[in-house]
């Protein structure tokens, strides 16, 4: 079997998918062709694949760190929440209903026989917590995919939240002597301090069960990380931060968080400008006066559209689109909600037949059972800007005027005067100048000279950072060891 080694935690958001990248960075600094791997996700931050299939963002990140093409292998089942509960991505494509336990798991032991043939070693990703006893039959990404590649695992938990060694012993606790068979050592991920003052629990957690702490990683601020689901866009230090008014010299985007909101990562680059404000907007707060409104992708555009009319957020949005202070963006499914009729008569994101968008593009949308997914290249129209990214959608949309957005891809959309615009395009706002571009033309709007240069967007420093903290951080010889590398 091909080397392997698995990341599970105590609970969801301890850390695994970051830890998993780190690794996957520290292996190929040291020379091994090295590849992620999860069986099974939950999120609406997915990605596109060059052969034009869907997978989990988290994995996308992850083969980035690997230096490698992300790869359908690496993340072959995707659950994304939805009106009918969930729909299933697999082997990139939407499929009908769910999988049994049975066929989720043979289709992830294939995929994940394939990558390991190609490899010197898999860093595998767990889900959750392999100690959900509700759901130990069903899950097929943690324990039972740790057997199946002959994974040793190292258990994380999060300290940042309290009571991170009794959810060590208990996760061990409730885990079959088989499974704890499997369980080499732990993490302790997020510490804040001098790890010598955990010395003693350490001591304590080795004497209790046998196995050793095998790093303390410390907390690490501001990656600039793309993040797995909604969860870090409404709960995170940062992001609650982002909810105060800017400074008068910096710019204010405001981003509606729509119930479904799906590819909020959409937003990172803009995060990173020092004179940008992405200011997180609940629906039926108030939206204020920005400079720029976007309303990002949704997984169910009609149910969204619903709730900003309940709480009257569509009135907030007529305000601004009539006075012309504001710049207003669709993305995807935003992009949808700016036009006019919105049709699913196969409810294929929602039961509900057909509602009015917000009538501020002219473009019909009708969605289809057949998804499209692809990347795209091609180049912004009015700042002559080259712009690559990729699309995930069912709708379909007619436009009827306007001016189109890009040279040469009709997924895009434009009033004349540019104050209101949208496009299909995920990862709009990742290419440096065309980003530059778009926050000094609202300086300019807001009387402010333009800046020259701005933050450069990239997911290699931040990996590279973790790598060193790693490396600092854990014994790295005994995982090592574990690998037999």
């Amino acid at each position: 079997m091909t080397p392997a080694l698995m990341i599970q935690g105590t609970a969801s958001h301890v850390g695994k998918t970051l830890l998993t990248a780190g690794l996957c960075r520290v292996l190929l600094q040291d020379g091994v062709r090295v590849a992620p791997f999860k069986a099974q996700n939950i999120s609406l931050n997915s990605f596109v694949t060059a052969e034009g299939q869907e997978i989990a963002r988290a994995q996308a990140v992850q083969a980035v760190a690997s230096r490698i093409e992300p790869d359908v292998r690496m993340s072959p089942i995707l659950l994304k929440p939805d009106a009918h509960g969930c729909q299933t991505i697999l082997r990139g494509r939407p499929v009908t209903g769910l999988l049994t336990p049975e066929e989720a798991f043979a289709a992830a032991a294939d995929a994940y026989n394939a990558l390991a043939a190609d490899f010197d070693c898999i860093l595998i990703e767990g889900s959750g917590s392999p100690a959900e006893i509700n759901l130990r039959e069903r899950d097929i990404a943690n324990m039972r995919m740790a057997h199946h590649a002959q994974a040793r695992v190292l258990l994380a938990g999060d300290i940042e939240r309290g009571g991170v060694f009794a959810a060590l012993i208990g996760t061990m606790e409730l885990l079959r002597q088989s499974e704890r068979d499997r369980v080499a050592g732990y993490l302790i991920n997020r510490f804040r301090g001098d790890s010598a003052l955990l010395r003693e629990a350490c001591d304590f957690m080795r004497e209790r069960t046998n196995r050793p702490v095998l790093g303390v990683i410390p907390f690490m601020e501001k990656l600039n990380l793309p993040e797995e689901d909604t969860l870090s866009l409404r709960h995170t230090a940062d992001q609650r931060e982002s909810r105060r008014a800017p400074e008068p010299e910096v710019i204010d985007i405001a981003l509606i968080a729509l119930p479904h909101i799906s590819n909020f990562t959409d937003l990172d680059p803009l995060r990173l400008e020092e004179d940008v404000c992405v200011r997180i907007v609940e629906p039926g707060e108030a939206i204020g006066e920005p400079d720029a409104l976007i309303l990002p992708g949704t997984k169910n555009t009609l149910a969204d559209l619903a709730t900003l009319r309940s709480c009257e957020m569509d009135r907030q949005i007529q305000r601004l689109a009539d006075s012309g202070s504001c710049e207003i963006i669709g993305i995807c499914g935003g992009y949808q909600m700016l036009g006019g009729a919105i049709r699913d008569p196969d409810s294929v994101e929602s039961h509900q037949d057909m509602a009015q968008g917000l009538g501020l593009l002219p473009l019909e949308t009708s969605f289809a059972r057949e998804k499209i997914l692809r990347r795209i290249r091609t180049r912004h129209r009015v700042s002559g800007h080259l712009i690559t990214g990729y699309e995930i959608h069912h709708g379909q949309s007619v436009t009827s005027g306007g001016r189109p957005l890009f040279t040469d891809n009709p997924g895009g959309l434009a009033t004349p005067d540019g104050r209101v615009w949208g496009c299909y395009l995920h990862g709009l706002f990742d290419p440096d100048e065309f980003r530059r571009w778009f926050i000094n033309r609202l300086r300019e709007k807001r009387g402010l000279p333009p800046l020259a240069g701005g933050a450069v967007y990239s997911l290699e420093p931040a990996l590279d950072r973790i790598a060193k903290v790693l490396r600092e951080s854990l014994r790295l010889k005994e995982i090592y060891e574990l690998l037999k590398l």
